[in-house]
């Protein structure tokens, strides 16, 4: 265990429960202190940095020189280059399946939103409009969820879903049939997923494998009343496919909580649509959760300054303890 104080940065907002855990132990640098020239002119100050959705670049890491472990608050790691802080001996750790009930709750209720045009029929009830007669919403009951990856949050939305009357079919080529529940069915090919389902939750990480994943060739394959919802990483989902196959009327809608681009542009054509409900990557983002992500990511920080690498850091095996 060291006895030296250490000084963490925290590179955006977090919960002040995170905060104190790691006021009480190093001194802390918080969100607002620099932009990114000057944090990259400051880096090798710090011994720990707590990371959100901030980019942090390879460059940056490699002028970290008192650096030692960087603590994800969250799960996806596509914004950290974890290669480079391997090389470094610098430990990568994450909170997997700290939000994956919200996760799981954001994507159905995208789903349902969009079966139940609640973004169209509550412009038109602002516009003074009371035209019952042109409901055009769907009953989901009976129909086939697709999840396109089946860890934490595919699973507990597949649980969800169970409960109020969907069918589940699953594809994840790195999870065995005799893995899954009762309640959901494991296809072999994403094209047979596509093919069965009527509407497909997206539930994988970003990797050269899944970018792009979800495109042209994969949206033909749902019916015209599909729906697909992305809650995981913009770009796995191909956004110029998606908008051509809701110009063409090949599916109905769709939830995008996520973007290539974040923030999308203002008149990004996706965000404009009435048959798209998009929020701001919040799906995994509660009261609940982020109290849980922030006191997650800061005891990571202190079990590495006392000298333990916690269950959850991802390049364990090229650190040097």
């Amino acid at each position: 265990m060291t006895t030296d104080r250490w000084r963490v940065l925290v590179t955006e907002p977090i919960d002040e429960a995170g905060l104190e855990r790691l006021e009480a132990v190093a001194d802390v640098t918080r969100w607002d202190a620099y932009d990114d020239e000057t944090l990259a002119q400051e880096i090798d100050r710090y011994h720990a940095i707590v990371v959100r959705t901030k980019a942090l670049s390879p460059e940056v890491i490699e002028r970290a020189e008192r650096l030692r472990v960087i603590s994800k608050h969250g799960v996806g790691l596509d914004n950290v280059p974890v290669e480079v802080a391997s090389e470094r001996n610098v430990a990568v750790c994450n909170l997997p399946g700290v939000n994956t009930q919200e996760v799981a709750e954001h994507a159905l209720a995208l789903l349902l939103a969009v079966r139940k045009t609640v973004l169209p029929t509550n412009a038109a009830l602002a516009d003074g409009s009371w035209d019952r007669a042109d409901c055009r919403s769907r009953t989901i009951k009976g129909d086939t969820l697709g999840l396109f990856g089946f860890g934490h949050a595919g699973r507990t939305l597949a649980e969800l879903a169970h409960g109020i009357g969907l069918s589940c079919v699953a594809y994840d080529p790195y999870v065995r049939d005799a893995d899954l529940p009762l309640h959901v069915a494991g296809v072999e090919t994403k094209r047979e997923l596509f093919a069965r389902a009527d509407c497909v939750s997206v539930h994988t990480p970003l990797t050269d494998e899944t970018r792009g994943a979800v495109g042209a060739d994969e949206l033909q394959l749902l019916p015209d009343t599909g729906v697909v919802v992305n809650t995981a990483r913009g770009g796995i989902v191909d956004e110029d496919a998606l908008l051509a196959a809701l110009e063409a009327g090949e599916i109905a809608g769709a939830g995008m909580d996520v973007f290539v681009d974040e923030p999308p542009a203002p008149d990004h054509p996706l965000v404009e649509r009435d048959d798209v409900v998009a929020t701001p990557h919040i799906a995994g983002t509660t009261v609940e959760s982020l109290r849980r992500m922030s006191i997650g990511a800061a005891n990571n920080v202190r079990q590495v300054r006392d000298g333990r690498l916690p269950e959850t850091t991802v390049n364990a095996d090229d650190i040097d303890r």
